[in-house]
């Protein structure tokens, strides 16, 4: 089976800031049969249409003015059952020891959760593509290690591709960028309570009949893993 990964992330730069604005970085990934593809895209835009959204959607254009299509975006995502699945991981930025485990380089533990992200979802005998939004990095082989690991970890998957796009290009990645928000602004309470952000937090809680929060490995919608860093008996 071919499958196609699109990944995003929030608060990046939580790793390197002297003034955190939040306390865990989220990365995200949406998980679609490459089949489903241009469906998926097409019923997005329909939807964008419907609603007059034009430009990139995404978490930080959640707003009063377009909230019923944000909502019916969530509706529709859940709808699909387990064809469109969601997977994240959280990771607290006071528990990262870049000088111990990740040679100092902030980079390069970034890509080291982007594996733990992935490597978790990864089954024998598919293909794999993975598309990341596009990311400025120090070293531009990044995404080439990346798929690289997967692949020496993975043997009886293939790889076929680790590739980085713009978010403009993509309404899939876009539509991740806006689960990984909700996800983020759960675990960091950084929004206000009747904020139109909020509202679209609770709104996908309620789909889902839970609160979002850390859950198994085999919750296959809305998987989030909050990985523990301090090692436990």
């Amino acid at each position: 089976m071919k499958i196609e990964v699109y990944c995003d992330e929030s608060h990046p730069d939580l790793f390197s800031s002297n003034n955190p604005q939040a306390q865990y970085m989220v990365i995200g990934s949406l998980w679609l049969k490459s089949d489903d593809r241009d469906h998926f895209k097409k019923e997005i835009h329909a939807l964008r249409n419907k609603y007059s959204v034009g430009g990139e959607f995404k978490w930080q254009k959640v707003s009063p003015s377009r909230i019923d299509f944000y909502k019916d975006l969530l509706s529709w995502f859940y709808e699909q059952n387990e064809d469109l699945r969601f997977r994240c991981i959280a990771i607290n930025h006071s528990q990262v020891n870049l000088l111990k485990f990740h040679e100092n380089d902030q980079e390069l533990g970034f890509y080291k959760f982007y594996y733990q992200l992935l490597h978790h979802w990864i089954h024998d005998f598919n293909d794999y593509a993975v598309f990341c939004d596009y990311k400025s990095n120090r070293r531009h082989d990044r995404l080439h290690v990346l798929k690289r690991c997967l692949k020496y970890s993975n043997l009886s998957s293939t790889m076929t591709t680790t590739q980085a796009i713009r978010s403009k290009e993509s309404v899939l990645i876009q539509l991740t960028d806006l689960l990984v928000g909700i996800a983020s602004q759960r675990l960091n309470q950084n929004a206000s309570p009747n904020s139109a952000k909020e509202k679209i937090v609770k709104c996908l809680e309620s789909l889902l009949r839970r609160k979002i929060a850390p859950t198994d490995l085999y919750e296959k919608k809305f998987n989030m893993f909050n990985i523990n860093l301090h090692g436990e008996w």
